[in-house]
């Protein structure tokens, strides 16, 4: 090490000639970025500088503190930045009470994006061999399997916030439904459910309220999350949007009862016509869709029985099942349009389910559920945009929900 750094003392940095390298380098085709790029000595250049003045700093500190601390030379590392590894002398002193701010003593990375690089890439769905591949090639910076895990368990904390988070006390529907993964668990591969809540607020407006990893998808469970929202502060929801899930509905009631079921026409129309006959089906799903579609509840009877009239002798299961679940299956009966629209189907939440898949699709099976909840997190915290807008002639529901819930509503709306 020579005199000049023991000393601390930097040679001025050559503006013009680092510009005739980079203008000369750029010519031949030599990139900004990576291994050989033109902009890695000025970043070694500002990082030493700036840890040079913090030094500075220190050391006048220390003198107004009547300490006799000085310089003592520096050490070497290399540093991981968004372009590329950059060898920096970071500066020392004697007393060894320096503690850099820029790039801490035990750190190897500078906070210039390269982390959140890292995250938007997991996000993606990349395993973390994809990551090492892309961080190499783009920025020629080496970083360890053990090294990515650690980045992308620090938005750990975030998850524990959100999932914690206080919601508000009202919510006009709220829809739930399950997704499965495939998760190692004690050296097999099982199926883990994820419980999802999707909700609409007073205003119209979307949010997922919350994603659990549970085991296989039942209504006991369901009955605890539902118990976890109240604790956050959700008081009342006017309707709630589920699948056929036995229990499911009693499970709901015994946490929130003022509350409407409204089972999805969408589920039970394809579970009508799973062993139908191929060229039934289209018939079958013309004549269910007057059912559902009718302007109340009297017709939808009338329609029902004509419909049974029809299919029975051939498919007496169906009338029978809509016989058996009619007031779970017409709750939206009385509304506009708007409101019917939006409550017959859990299509937004399986709308939501397929941005997971998207990102999710490449994974045959993950390492835990910890490492599934981090990536669904990271995954819908990116596409927050496109789902939790608000929802589509948002004035006409809430019209509607006024008219027919009156107080209910109005104690809960920000006039």
């Amino acid at each position: 090490m020579s005199k000049q750094k023991k000393k601390g003392v930097k040679s001025e940095f050559d503006y013009k000639k680092f510009e005739s390298l980079a203008l000369s380098g750029l010519q031949k085709g030599q990139g900004l970025v990576g291994d050989n790029g033109i902009l890695k000595d000025l970043i070694k250049h500002l990082v030493e500088s700036s840890l040079q003045g913090e030094l500075d700093a220190h050391l006048s500190k220390e003198k107004e503190d009547g300490k006799s601390n000085r310089r003592n030379g520096s050490t070497s590392k290399r540093l991981r930045t968004q372009l590329g590894e950059v060898e920096i002398q970071p500066p020392r002193d004697r007393h060894g009470s320096f503690e850099p701010q820029l790039v801490g003593k035990w750190e190897r990375s500078l906070q210039s994006g390269l982390d959140q690089q890292v995250l938007e890439l997991y996000s993606l769905g990349n395993s973390y061999l994809d990551i090492q591949t892309h961080l190499q090639s783009m920025y020629g910076v080496q970083m360890s399997v053990g090294q990515l895990s650690a980045i992308t368990d620090r938005v750990w904390t975030q998850i524990r916030q959100w999932q914690q988070r206080a919601l508000k006390p009202f919510y006009m529907v709220v829809f739930l439904d399950a997704i499965h993964f495939k998760v190692r668990e004690k050296g097999t591969v099982v199926s883990k459910a994820v419980y999802t809540v999707y909700g609409v607020d007073a205003e119209g407006n979307r949010d997922v309220l919350a994603i659990q990893v549970g085991r296989e998808e039942g209504a006991k469970q369901w009955g605890r999350i539902l118990e976890h929202l109240k604790d956050r502060g959700l008081q009342d929801v006017l309707f709630f949007c589920i699948d056929g899930l036995n229990g499911f509905k009693q499970a709901i009631l015994s946490v929130f009862p003022k509350s409407t079921v409204q089972r999805c026409v969408v589920h039970m129309v394809r579970n009508d016509i799973r062993f139908a006959d191929d060229k039934d089906v289209k018939p079958i799903c013309k004549e269910l869709r007057v059912i559902y579609t009718a302007d109340d509840e009297k017709q939808g009877l009338s329609a029902l029985e004509a419909f049974k009239g029809k299919w029975d002798k051939k498919y007496p299961e169906i009338g029978k099942a809509w016989t058996n679940n009619w007031i779970e299956l017409t709750a939206f009966f009385g509304f506009n349009w708007a409101v019917r629209k939006l409550i017959y189907t859990t299509n937004p939440i399986e709308g939501l389910h397929r941005i997971m898949r998207r990102t999710t699709k490449t994974k045959a099976a993950f390492v835990s559920e910890e490492a599934l909840t981090k990536l669904l997190y990271l995954t819908l915290m990116k596409k927050e945009k496109v789902w939790k807008k608000r929802i589509h002639s948002a004035n006409a529901v809430i019209r509607s929900m006024r008219r027919e819930f009156e107080q209910r509503f109005e104690q809960h709306l920000d006039l």
